[in-house]
Formats: C-alpha cells, sequence, structure tokens
C-alpha cells in the first residue's frame, strides 16, 4: 500500500458525502408514503428516539448518533429517514397493489399514532403509486379515480422509461398523490424517480414558506416608501427642522433593518429551494403527453409567480434599506454643516468676548498700576514729611515727584515680566497636550 501524507481531518466523511442518501432500490408495483416535518434543533434528539423506538419494535438497530440518513426493513415495510437543514424527511415503502386507488398507503402499515407523534410541523404528506405500464395510456377516467377529478399534470419522464401524474393537490387524507407508471424503469432508477417527485414536492412547500412573509411585508413597504418620498422632499425643499427630519429617517431605518431581520433567512432559503425545484424538474427529463400540462409548465405558471413576488419584496427591503441609508447621509451632512456653522458663529463669539476681556484686562492693569504708584507715592510723601519734621532739609513734594516716574516704570517692567510667565506657562501646557 502506497504511504500517503496525514489524511485531513474530514476526507472521508467528505468522500462519503456523494454516497449519502442514496435512492432506494425499487420493484414494481410499490406503494410509498413521504412525510416532511420542519423540526426545530432542540427536538432533534426527541427525533432520534422516536425512530429510535419504531426500531426497536421490529429489532432494528436505531441510527447511529449524528446520523443525517437511515434506511431500514420493518418488517414488511421500509423506512428511509433523512435530515436536512430545517426538517426532516421521512419514507414508507410496501410492495404491493391496493385494491382501490391509494387506499392501503404504506403509512398504513405502521404502529398506531407513530407517524402522528412524529416531532415537528408538516409541510409535505404525500402518497405515491408505482404501478407496471398497461397496454394504453391511463384515460380521463383512470386518473380521475386516482386524483379525485382534479386537474392532472403529468408527463414522460426518464426518456420514456416511464410516467408521471400529479395534481398537486392535499387531499381530503391530508396527503398528495403522485403515480408512476413504470415502462422499463430499473429498480435504482424507479426509486431515484420517487425521490426526485418527492423532492419537488417538499421543495416547493418550503420555498412557498417566504409567501406569507411576502404578502405581509408589501404593504409596510409601500408606508416606508409613501414616508420616506415625503421626508425626502421635505428636505429638497428645506422644510421642516433639520434634527426632527433625521430622527424620522433612524425610525424608518430601524423599521426596514427589522423587516430584514424578519424575512431575509426565508427569502434567501426561497431562492435556494426554488434553484433546487428547477435541477429536480430538469433530472426528470420530460416529455410532453397529449391534453397534460408538464410538471415544468405547471411550475412556471403556478409557482415560479410565487417566487419571483418573494425576489421582489426582497430585492424592495434592500433598496429601500439603501435609500434610507442615503436619505440619512445626505441629512446628517446637512445637518453637520449646520452644526459647523454655528460652531464658527460660536468661535468667532468668543474671539471676540476674548478680545474685549483683554481690553477690560490692559484697562485694569493700567488703573492698578495708577493705583500702585499712587500708594507708593503717598508712603514715600509721608516717610519725607516724617523726615523734614525731624529736622532734616528736605522737600517732600521734590521726593515725591522724583518717585512717581521711578516706581511707575518699575511697575510697568514687574506687569511685562508677569505677562511673560503666564505666556511660558501657557505654550509648555500646549506642548505637553501635542505630545
Amino acid at each position: 500500500m502506497p504511504i500517503i501524507p496525514t489524511d485531513h481531518p474530514d476526507r472521508f466523511a467528505l468522500a462519503e458525502e456523494a454516497h449519502s442518501r442514496p435512492p432506494e432500490a425499487l420493484e414494481t408495483p410499490t406503494r410509498a408514503t413521504y412525510v416532511a416535518v420542519l423540526i426545530e434543533q432542540d427536538d432533534r434528539e426527541r427525533e432520534q428516539a422516536h425512530l429510535a423506538a419504531l426500531c426497536e419494535l421490529y429489532a432494528v438497530p436505531p441510527p447511529p448518533p449524528g446520523a443525517t440518513h437511515f434506511s431500514a426493513p420493518l418488517g414488511d415495510l421500509r423506512v428511509k429517514w433523512e435530515r436536512h437543514g430545517e426538517f426532516s424527511g421521512y419514507t414508507f415503502f410496501a410492495t404491493g397493489r391496493s385494491p382501490k386507488p391509494f387506499s392501503e398507503p404504506a403509512a398504513a402499515r405502521l404502529p398506531p399514532d407513530w407517524l402522528a407523534a412524529i416531532p415537528g410541523r408538516t409541510v409535505v404528506a404525500a402518497h405515491a403509486k408505482l404501478v407496471p405500464e398497461t397496454n394504453v395510456l391511463p384515460d380521463a377516467a383512470y386518473l380521475a379515480a386516482h386524483f379525485e377529478g382534479n386537474v392532472v399534470v403529468g408527463s414522460e419522464i426518464g426518456d420514456g422509461a416511464g410516467l408521471a401524474y400529479t395534481d398537486f393537490k392535499i387531499h381530503p387524507d391530508g396527503f398528495s398523490r403522485f403515480l408512476v407508471v413504470d415502462r422499463g424503469f430499473t429498480p435504482r432508477q424507479a426509486g431515484r424517480t420517487l425521490q426526485r417527485l418527492f423532492e419537488i414536492e417538499v421543495y416547493r412547500m418550503l420555498a412557498l414558506l417566504a409567501l406569507p412573509i411576502a404578502r405581509r411585508q408589501s404593504p409596510r413597504i409601500v408606508a416606508i416608501e409613501r414616508s420616506l418620498a415625503a421626508l425626502t422632499d421635505g428636505i429638497a425643499q428645506g422644510r421642516g427642522d433639520d434634527e426632527a427630519l433625521l430622527h424620522e429617517l433612524t425610525r424608518l431605518a430601524a423599521e426596514v433593518e427589522s423587516g430584514l431581520v424578519a424575512s431575509q433567512f426565508r427569502f434567501g432559503a426561497c431562492r435556494a429551494y426554488f434553484e433546487l425545484v428547477t435541477t429536480r424538474i430538469g433530472e426528470l427529463r420530460e416529455k410532453r403527453l397529449p391534453g397534460i400540462q408538464t410538471i415544468e409548465e405547471f411550475m412556471e405558471r403556478r409557482f415560479t409567480p410565487a417566487v419571483a413576488t418573494c425576489t421582489t419584496v426582497s430585492q424592495r427591503l434592500h433598496d429601500l434599506s439603501e435609500r434610507v441609508a442615503q436619505a440619512s447621509g445626505l441629512l446628517s451632512t446637512r445637518v453637520d454643516i449646520a452644526r459647523e456653522r454655528q460652531n464658527q458663529a460660536l468661535l468667532a463669539s468668543m474671539d471676540r468676548r476674548a478680545k474685549l476681556q483683554l481690553r477690560l484686562q490692559q484697562t485694569v492693569e493700567g488703573l492698578s498700576v495708577a493705583a500702585i504708584v499712587y500708594y507708593v507715592a503717598g508712603v514715600v510723601g509721608y516717610l519725607a514729611k516724617a523726615l523734614k519734621a525731624g529736622g532734616l532739609h528736605v522737600e517732600p513734594d521734590l521726593i515725591v515727584g522724583i518717585v512717581i516716574p521711578i516706581v511707575a516704570v518699575l511697575v510697568l517692567i514687574e506687569v511685562r515680566h508677569a505677562r511673560q510667565r503666564v505666556r511660558a506657562a501657557e505654550q509648555a501646557a500646549s506642548q505637553a497636550i501635542t505630545k
């Protein structure tokens, strides 16, 4: 055996993925029942336990923990279980014919109430019959007996290897119906055909889960678009207070985002399931039967418009979000410009006040200098008079006259030094902040 580098931890799991969920090999005639349920993550353990209980009744090993698909014989019945992202599918097969059309479905062989106790909510329940070909094509009476007189769609499938019929209706028993005529299927091909038909139905229903959301969102979108148009017009005409308009735009943006969050998962799933439906129909390789609409034509007329509605609503929500964001950005810019103007006016007012304060300060400094000189001159005058009274020959007025200019100069010099010290302290603080 050749020696190879260490395996990637997911190598074998990824290699087996191509072989997961293989179709059952079916012999004709066969009856099948398919049930698909939406199931929450918290109910996965209950689902596993419910399936294990069924296996225990028939002494069959249950699926291992973490398994995503399982197939086993249960007496004269065969079960196939598949776990998908948001739903699980159960298919039951029983060989043989029923005495009347769909009168004894495969699920009738299950223990009583087991099917109804499956965790989750049913999105699809369908019966299918795989019958051998007769000498003539199924006529209107034959199809009416199987589909209770409803309008039937169908076609040749598998390049003529079989015929498939359905009415895509839920019948009084809660199940839809598929009739497949075997013209030359291999057992695996027959199993793939039934699997594709069931998948078309479940993916169609899962895609359409977005339609009620789209219908609920449409009136909401119209109301938001009208409000946005009025607000945008108000912005263009300069009507209303900018702050109030911005607050209203913020509210609209929150409402749009709420709609996006509530709907985008389902809308995204709708697009993905629509692609799967289209792919599965293509795999049938249909050919038209006289007077009967093909499955592809039925989907184009009845299913595709519903998906288009969901896609349109989703796109309108995204476009609306962008338009609200653009209007908010435009208004925010205008509000910012208005605030800048207010700030500039405030700074200009503060500058004027600072200049007035400087002038007042200079005036006060001048008065302070005069007061100091006056006070010192008075002190010197009293001192000179005291000296004269003591017998010294001094002239108080002359001494005061000489002292006044000297004191004035000294005081002015000290005031100047004080200003310089203040400026130096301010520059040092500004440099410290910059660093």
